[in-house]
């Protein structure tokens, strides 16, 4: 396996322009980008997933990329079929540096830095089988609540091989990543396969595996389209690919309460954090809950409100529930609507104290006016 680590250039320089923004969304990437690698840190479940992975046999030629967590937009989207107006495009749901850069939503765009690697363009050049994986935090907008967060981590696959070589089924796919499953969750892993959809394959599977008697969506795969391929200037080629979580697999390998405990930083916690091995919660701490409601514009953007929740209340925001929509126009005027939602307030390891929480929930009250131009209710 060679390791091949693609240039940061660019993304440094994007990094120092952050650094001179005062507004708030890039103080919420510059936190996002500051958050460690779990695939990279030692002692993290995340990383314990990847290196079980890595030791499969299909992957034991492959190269290991690593690459910029900060990209083109034209490289993450356009060649994978996700053209402009492509709804995983919306800046509702992601996060753009400026107008050309993104924060990476999903690690696949390592295609696009694989193929356009010197040495990689020999190895196409002289029709050698290619192959790579690679595992990255990825970025995206998302609700609150106790399984989700807006940064995770993402492990990717890619094999290819001359058309005039061998033709690559779905069955070989499905062995690998049998593999893959078994690597995680034991030899005896139950495990079954359905159709999918996803606009970089064809055809598609989703692998789903049986934990505790109900099927979990564990990989999504599938043969890659050839009109795809050739948009990174790759002829001639078949394979599979195939992208997972990794905070997913490690919730169910742990039966873990709170995604937040993979960033704790507590011994209590870190200790239990292994593989297969069940955690038992430190304790269940009360949580504190408020509730805010307001009247706004009706091009309100709720994933842009959640980020705006996950800044000021950081770890300290367990959840959050909508309780209440509706719009009036005789009451709210032309436009506008209500929405109420409610904050829960938890600390997955100690007790929270209502002091500490009042100043969060005022600074939560005065940014939805500035930001969102909000009327309290």
């Amino acid at each position: 396996m060679k390791n091949i680590t693609i240039s940061r250039e660019e993304e440094n320089q994007l990094k120092r322009q952050l650094e001179k923004r005062t507004d708030f969304e890039a103080q919420r990437m510059r936190r996002y980008l500051a958050m460690p690698d779990l695939t990279r840190t030692p002692g993290s479940p995340i990383a314990q997933i990847i290196d079980k992975v890595k030791q499969i046999p299909a992957f034991k030629n492959l190269d290991d990329i690593s690459i910029p967590e900060i990209v083109p937009t034209k490289i993450l989207f356009d060649p994978f079929n996700m053209p402009p107006g492509h709804p995983a495009r919306s800046k509702s749901d992601t996060y753009y540096v400026d107008g050309d850069h993104i924060l990476i939503t999903h690690d696949t765009v390592f295609w696009y830095y694989y193929f356009n690697h010197p040495q990689i363009k020999k190895r196409i050049e002289a029709k050698q089988d290619i192959g790579a994986i690679c595992y990255a935090k990825v970025y995206r907008k998302d609700e609150i609540d106790r399984h989700h967060m807006n940064v995770f981590h993402q492990f990717g696959g890619l094999y290819l091989t001359p058309d005039e070589k061998k033709n690559i089924t779905l069955e070989d796919l499905q062995n690998v990543e049998a593999e893959v499953a078994k690597s995680i969750f034991g030899p005896n892993v139950e495990y079954n396969f359905t159709p999918e959809t996803f606009p970089y394959t064809d055809p598609s599977i989703e692998m789903n595996i049986k934990i505790k008697d109900e099927w979990v969506e564990m990989v999504g795969s599938g043969l890659p389209r050839k009109d795809v391929l050739k948009n990174f200037g790759v002829t001639g080629y078949n394979g599979w690919a195939f992208g997972f979580g990794l905070e997913r697999l490690a919730i169910v390998s742990m039966d873990l309460p709170d995604i937040r405990l993979l960033w704790s930083n507590d011994p209590r916690v870190t200790k239990q954090l292994k593989l297969g091995q069940k955690f038992a919660e430190v304790s269940k701490y009360p949580p504190i809950i408020r509730d805010i409601s307001f009247i706004v514009s009706k091009d309100f953007v709720p994933n842009n409100y959640f980020d705006l929740i996950r800044e000021i209340g950081k770890d300290l925001v367990e959840e959050v529930q909508l309780l209440d929509k509706y719009e009036d126009e005789n009451k709210f005027g032309l436009g506008k609507g209500s929405y109420t939602y409610r904050v829960i307030y938890r600390s997955p390891e100690r007790t929270l104290r209502a002091e500490e929480v009042e100043p969060l929930q005022a600074k939560l009250y005065d940014a939805t006016k500035r930001q969102f131009n909000a009327e309290l209710r």
